[in-house]
């Protein structure tokens, strides 16, 4: 019997399933700096510590063990279906007859990297950088298409002291797809707690990543809010519909809303010369996302719209206006249509087809 067993970012991150199978084993398998984080565990146990780059070897000299009628663990860090063990062993074990494998999942380095950063996970991708058995041509396809899709990426082995064209060419590739204001978390486990950074990726440089890096690459909707990573989803949040609103969309219902700037109402401009008027309330009051500039008023439970210009955009108003037109059927379907209300959002904030939600 083999248990592929991962062991988490540290011990903190281990199942109990993980500490049991381990209890019930007898051969401890695995790189020496994972053995050694559960040297208390396995006191009692035939320890077997291997070093790094002998991943063939080492499944194969656990399937030995096992074959000797022995219950076998092999360690891995993070989550070992996650660039882990179980994919070495799987990949080899079908020479073998009567081997059962079980595999204790652990919390990954992306998973690990989140929970510090914030809460910087949505869709995501998970790419190793690692040229060492993937040629970068290969690399850099699975960056180019995560990046145009906007999945949030997880980067792994990001740069070593030998290896640096690989991390080369992860910048240049997200600063010609994404820009250079694209938000970059990076969790450094060489630190306890781990050091947590954040920049864009103009000013990610070689001497803050290393080996035990891991980064995470935000997306078009992800910001920074009191120093945390977010990446919102559009949970809806139920509000009551202001008067003036209320008023502003029976007019706009009933086609009595100019379109583009109003420049005969007394207030204009109430935030830019040129800006476009048609959604002088926001239909999508409140979005609860501040990757455009909104924010809550602490102990107030308001959220304010102050900075948010992303609404008066030409743009975003042509993007707009007509599928909105096509959703409200009367000034309540503001609350009532609120999630196709978040898609036709997001689907224009991302510059996708609108009518598409």
């Amino acid at each position: 019997m083999i248990n592929v067993i991962g062991i988490g970012q540290n011990r903190e991150n281990m199942t109990l399933g993980a500490l049991k199978a381990i209890e019930e084993s007898d051969v401890v398998i695995g790189y020496k700096k994972y053995i050694n984080q559960i040297e208390d565990l396995i006191q009692d146990k035939e320890v077997i510590k291997k070093g790094m780059g002998d991943e063939i070897a080492r499944a194969e000299f656990t399937i030995q063990k096992s074959l000797e009628g022995k219950t076998v663990s092999l360690i891995s860090s993070g989550d070992p279906g996650v660039f882990g063990m179980a994919n070495v062993l799987y990949q080899i074990v079908s020479k073998y007859d009567d081997v059962e494998i079980k595999v204790y999942p652990g919390v990954s380095a992306l998973n690990y990297a989140s929970s510090h950063l914030g809460a910087p996970l949505n869709d995501f991708a998970a790419i190793s950088l690692s040229n060492i058995l993937t040629p970068l041509s290969e690399i850099e396809k699975k960056l180019e298409y995560a990046l145009k899709a906007n999945l949030i990426i997880a980067i792994y082995n990001p740069i070593s002291k030998t290896r640096k064209e690989p991390f080369k060419r992860f910048k240049q590739c997200v600063l010609d797809i994404k820009g250079e204001d694209t938000l970059i978390g990076i969790i450094d486990s060489t630190y306890e707690p781990p050091k947590t950074t954040i920049v864009k990726i103009k000013d990610l440089t070689e001497d803050i990543v290393n080996m035990s890096c891991t980064l995470i690459v935000g997306n078009d909707l992800t910001y920074v809010q009191e120093g945390k990573l977010v990446t919102p989803r559009g949970y809806v949040i139920r509000s009551n519909i202001h008067e003036l609103s209320q008023n502003h969309y029976e007019k706009f219902l009933n086609g009595e809303i100019t379109h583009g700037p109003n420049r005969e109402c007394e207030y204009y401009p109430c935030h830019y010369d040129g800006q476009y008027c048609d959604f002088c309330y926001c239909p999508f009051y409140p979005c609860g996302d501040s990757s455009t500039g909104g924010e809550w008023i602490k102990g107030k439970g308001i959220w304010n719209c102050k900075n948010c210009l992303w609404l008066h955009d030409k743009e975003s108003v042509e993007c707009l206006r007509q599928p909105l037109e096509n959703i409200l059927e009367d000034v309540e379907d503001l609350k009532s249509k609120k999630k196709s209300l978040l898609k036709l959002r997001r689907a224009c904030l991302l510059k996708n087809n609108p009518n598409d939600i």
